[in-house]
Parts: C-alpha cells; sequence; structure tokens
C-alpha cells in the first residue's frame, strides 16, 4: 500500500485517508488514481465553503471593496488570508502546479464518479478568530508582520521541503514556522481541525469514504475517528474575556477621569494633561500612519481622531484613517489583480494601493495604542 494511504475499519464504514502535500502533484494524481480504483460513495476534501468557493472562482475576491472590509473590522483577516493565498501561489508557481491541485481534483474525481462530495473542514474565519481570541495586542500585531513579510520571493523549493509540506496541512505550511513563537495556536491550527474533520468523515454518508487530507491531520484524524467530539464547542468563536471588555472601558474612563480631576485641582494642570493625551496619541498615531507612507489627509485623519477613538473602545483611529486613504487614493483595479504578487514584499505593498491601505489600518491602530499607554504613563505620573 501506498505509504500516503491509510485505511480505517469504523462501524460497518470503510475510511480511505489520504495524505497530501498541498502543492504536489503526485498528491493530485494519487488522488485521481485513489478515487477511480475505489468508487467510494463520499469523497471528504478539506475545505470550507468560502474557500470551496474560492477554488470555484478564483477571481471573485478581486471584486474585494476595501471600504466594506474596514467598516466590517476584517482588515486583519482579510491580511492574513492574502499572505496565506499568497505563499501557497508562490511555491506551487515554483513547482509549477496549481495551489490545491489535489483538492481540485477530488471535486472532479467526485463528479466524474458519481461520490458525494463533503466539504470537511472547519471556516477558516472561526479557525483563525479562535487563534485571535487567544493571542495578546503584541502576538497579534508579531503574528501578522510575520505573516507578511516572512515568505522570500526567491526562496527556493528542494525535494526535502516538498516532503515537508507532504506533513503539513493548507494552513500550517505558511504557519508551521510561527507556532515556534506562537505555540497557542498549535492546538486549534491542528488538534482542533483533527476533531472537526474525523467527525465529518465518519458521518459522510455511504459505506465507503475517502478523505483528501494535509499529510499533519492523518495521524490525529486516524485517532479521533474512533472518538467522540465535541463539535459546537470548537465551532464557536470564544467571546472576548469579561477581563478584557472591562478594561478596555476601564482605560479610557480613567483617563477621562483624571484629566476632569486635572481641572478641578488646577486649570493650567488639567490643560497640560489634556494636551499630553492629544499630542501623544495623535503624533504617535500619525507617525505610524506617515511610516506607511499615507497620504497627508490621512496622516492628518489619524492626528486628530486618535485622541478621540482611543477613548471609546468601539471605534479605531486606523478605520477613519484607511476610509481616507481609500477615498483619498482608490485603489485601482491593476492594484487589486496584483495584490497577491505585491504582498511578498515591503516595495510591493508600498506602490500597491490596495495593501497600503490596509496596513494604514493596521499601523495606525498600533501607533495609537502606544500613544494611549505613553499618555496615560505621563498623567498618572505628572498627577501624583
Amino acid at each position: 500500500m501506498n505509504e500516503n494511504i491509510t485505511k480505517l475499519e469504523y462501524q460497518g464504514k470503510e475510511i480511505i485517508l489520504i495524505a497530501t502535500a498541498h502543492v504536489s502533484k503526485e498528491s493530485a494524481e494519487l488522488v485521481k488514481q485513489v478515487i477511480e480504483e475505489e468508487r467510494p460513495d463520499s469523497v471528504c476534501i478539506e475545505l470550507d465553503e468560502d474557500r470551496y468557493s474560492n477554488i470555484q472562482n478564483p477571481k471573485a475576491w478581486e471584486n474585494t471593496d476595501i471600504v466594506k472590509v474596514i467598516k466590517s473590522k476584517r482588515v486583519g483577516f482579510l491580511l492574513a488570508n492574502l499572505a496565506l493565498s499568497s505563499y501557497q501561489k508562490k511555491i506551487a508557481k515554483k513547482l509549477d502546479v496549481p495551489v490545491g491541485g489535489e483538492m481540485i481534483q477530488g471535486i472532479e474525481s467526485a463528479k466524474e464518479t458519481g461520490a458525494a462530495l463533503v466539504l470537511a473542514d472547519r471556516k477558516i474565519q472561526t479557525t483563525f478568530l479562535r487563534i485571535w481570541r487567544k493571542l495578546s495586542i503584541w502576538e497579534k500585531a508579531k503574528l501578522l508582520v510575520s505573516l507578511i513579510f516572512s515568505f522570500d520571493e526567491d526562496t527556493e523549493i528542494t525535494d526535502k521541503d516538498l516532503q515537508e509540506l507532504l506533513q503539513a496541512d493548507m494552513l500550517e505550511s505558511v504557519l508551521i514556522d510561527m507556532r515556534k513563537q506562537f505555540p497557542k495556536i498549535g492546538d486549534i491550527l491542528i488538534s482542533e481541525r483533527d476533531q472537526y474533520l474525523a467527525s465529518k468523515i465518519k458521518d459522510s454518508p455511504g459505506q465507503k469514504i475517502v478523505a483528501v487530507l494535509g499529510g499533519a491531520h492523518v495521524p490525529g484524524v486516524k485517532e479521533e475517528v474512533y472518538r467522540s467530539q465535541d463539535i459546537d464547542r470548537i465551532s464557536a468563536i470564544p467571546p472576548k474575556s469579561p477581563v478584557s471588555k472591562i478594561v478596555s472601558w476601564a482605560i479610557p474612563t480613567a483617563i477621562i477621569c483624571l484629566i476632569i480631576y486635572a481641572f478641578v485641582v488646577n486649570v493650567q494642570t488639567g490643560l497640560q494633561q489634556l494636551s499630553s493625551w492629544v499630542l501623544w496619541n495623535g503624533t504617535l498615531a500619525a507617525l505610524f500612519t506617515a511610516l506607511a507612507f499615507g497620504h497627508p489627509l490621512s496622516i492628518l485623519t489619524s492626528f486628530v481622531v486618535a485622541p478621540i477613538t482611543s477613548l471609546n473602545p468601539m471605534l479605531a483611529c486606523g478605520w477613519f484613517a484607511g476610509l481616507v486613504e481609500a477615498s483619498v487614493k482608490k485603489p485601482t483595479v491593476q492594484d487589486v489583480l496584483n495584490v497577491q504578487t505585491d504582498i511578498s514584499s515591503l516595495k510591493g505593498f508600498y506602490k500597491n494601493r490596495f495593501l497600503k491601505t490596509l496596513m494604514i489600518v493596521v499601523l495606525a491602530n498600533i501607533g495609537s495604542s502606544i500613544g494611549t499607554f505613553i499618555a496615560g504613563t505621563d498623567i498618572i505620573r505628572n498627577l501624583f
């Protein structure tokens, strides 16, 4: 038996797991061969509905409205998705294979043999959000920077690299090195999805089931098939912790109270504290916007709104700066078409209006957050 094929028996069902690399011609050929020979009742693939739609219509994302992305607070999610897609396409191009070729083959072979197609993976947004909620604000910033700037366009792909990809799944192939920096994400990225995949696979219709999986999932799925899973728990997006909600409102409330107290003590002191708040917040937000080469109006917007948005957890300075940037320097169709190429380099980020707008949102928020910390510390020190 091929070492990348695992056969299991579960409650009268025959389950065949195919371990694949997501950028390997051999994997796609293996999927085609196994499905044609086995003629399964169901074919499970490691995709959710969104990624399945993207494979079916790969150019659909090009109609993305950046204004809607900013307003819906999905900038970080979009950047992570673009970085993921760019990395996979880069490797696929070097190896002269289509991205997700084995998944495409699984879809086609299921249609040809009349097998039921089962989308067996958890929603990628759920996976990202479950990871996101576990990270601190600094870990989030570090993760985004790592995702965006860690892909060297000139990296050579060797046979050894391909074998390592065989041991990784579509998401982990990008985040494999980052798991060392962010150990919190390992359980969500692999273990939870092993459970989800196993549940979907064993519940698929028919007596014979073929599952096309990234190599990293086969050992876990093989064990999880014989266990029970709490799918509701691992499918839920955890709410923000009560502590974080309290802190997010407590800090601006405390700042407002301290400034009011300063005015009660002495008008001059109050004006000094208010100036400190405005200058630290506004200057750092504007500086970080300038680092992204934002338009002067975007920089001015950051300076004006940062002291206000920092006092309201429901608002963010970067949203306003990004909306102004998108209005003044509207991304062109060519910018959108070049996103997955330009995202691989800092130079590409700066020349691509679409990506630069997203970067302005992120950096303006980071600058405002740093300004909040410094200004708050300064106010407390001066008063007490």
